[in-house]
Order: structure tokens, then C-alpha cells, then sequence
């Protein structure tokens, strides 16, 4: 059933208004990235020196360049992790919109969903960016010791987080915060195994890039689909 969700959510990526949000979710990511790489270089080329002395060589005047191309792909690497805040910080911004325009094709009937205050997405969304980079921070530390299994622990870390943030979002917007919390917790299986399915291909450059759309779709076909299982 999550996949049927995932489809619906992929047949709709056409759409004028996922097209727009795309647009905006690609300048939104591209933006941090730039702006964490040129953090990361300035921090390197303050803590190293602008030539090296080697023994037999004498001195290497192009560690900047060597520092420049280095950090280039290390950020490359680092950028699969980078998409999980990326995909936290676009909820707050763009949720409204996706939803809505899922609402739109397959649930007319319902009519519109009350909007999350603007400032309650924001502080909800920053309260979680944090969370998100503090748990992802410890995680680094530790997939040097789970070897071959590192993208399961990613996978499953960033799946539970993923789903409880998307879910409860989504939900919001009908039940408000104490209703799509007690029907997250009811159906927190499946709302974890969504958010792997969300946390997987995140970790795929460009595809990663339209994967918090289509999250936003799908957990709105999720939502849709376990809050009328729960009213019969």
C-alpha cells in the first residue's frame, strides 16, 4: 500500500504546481550546499598554511588548489548527507503547496485544509533541523563501526525522523497536533517504513533533489488513506 501511495505521488511529479516547488526546492538545496562548501573551504585555508615545507621538495606553494579540488569532492560526498536537513527545512516552506495540489487531484471532495501558521511551520521546522543535524552528527561518528551495514543505520535513522516530521506536518492540517500525533503513533510502522523509503534514494545525487516533493505527496496519500482505515 505505501507504494501504491509512492506511485500516486509519482504520477502527479507533472503537475504545474510540484513543477514550481521543485523549481524552488532545487535553488533552495543548490543555495545551502554552496553555502556550506564555501564555509568548509574558508574554515581549511584558515587552519592550514599557504605553503608547505616537505623534506627533499622544500616548499609547496599549491595547497590551495590541492585544499579547493579536495573539498570540492568531499562535499560531492558529503552532499548525501547534507539533503537530509535540506528535505527537513523544505516541509515548513512548501508543504502547504504539495498537499494541497495532491488534495486538489485525488480528495476534492474534502475542500481546503485549514494552513499551518507560517510561524508554527517555522519554529516546528527549525526545532527539527536541529534535531535532525545533532542525530545525524553522532550517526557519522558511528557508521565508521557498522561497516557494510552504515546505509541501513542512514537509512534507518533518517526514516524514522523523516516519517514522524512529514507525517505529523501533513496530519496537522486536518487533525491539528494532538490528533495526527495519536494517529502517527498508531501507525508508526508504517509511517517509519515510508520515511526509509523517503531516506533511501536522498542519498542519490539528483534524484534527491525532487525526493522532498514526492515525500510530501506521498505522506499525504498516507495520511489520506490510514485516517479513513481508522473511521471504519
Amino acid at each position: 500500500m505505501i507504494f501504491g501511495d509512492f506511485f500516486k505521488a509519482l504520477g502527479q511529479l507533472g503537475d504545474r504546481r510540484f513543477l514550481k516547488v521543485v523549481g524552488f526546492g532545487i535553488l533552495l538545496s543548490l543555495a545551502l550546499l554552496f553555502g556550506v562548501y564555501v564555509l568548509f573551504v574558508q574554515l581549511l585555508e584558515w587552519l592550514t598554511p599557504d605553503t608547505l615545507t616537505l623534506p627533499w621538495l622544500g616548499e609547496v606553494a599549491w595547497v590551495d588548489s590541492l585544499i579547493g579540488w579536495g573539498s570540492f569532492f568531499l562535499m560531492i560526498g558529503l552532499s548525501v548527507f547534507l539533503m537530509v536537513p535540506v528535505a527537513s527545512a523544505f516541509t515548513g516552506l512548501f508543504l502547504d503547496e504539495v498537499a494541497e495540489a495532491v488534495e486538489d487531484r485525488h480528495y476534492p471532495a474534502l475542500g481546503r485544509a485549514q494552513r499551518l501558521p507560517f510561524m508554527d511551520a517555522l519554529i516546528d521546522s527549525v526545532n527539527f533541523f536541529g534535531v535532525l543535524v545533532a542525530v545525524n552528527i553522532v550517526a557519522l561518528l558511528l557508521y565508521a563501526f557498522v561497516g557494510p551495514f552504515a546505509p541501513l543505520m542512514f537509512w534507518a535513522v533518517n526514516g524514522y525522523l523523516l516519517g514522524r516530521e512529514y507525517f505529523q506536518m501533513v496530519a496537522m492540517r486536518r487533525l491539528g497536533r494532538q490528533g495526527a500525533r495519536d494517529l502517527r503513533k498508531r501507525h508508526s510502522g508504517q509511517v517509519w517504513i515510508a520515511g526509509m523509503l523517503m531516506a533511501a534514494p536522498l542519498s542519490l545525487p539528483l534524484i534527491n533533489l525532487v525526493i522532498p516533493v514526492l515525500g510530501v505527496a506521498t505522506f499525504t496519500h498516507l495520511f489520506h488513506r490510514l485516517a479513513e482505515a481508522s473511521r471504519r
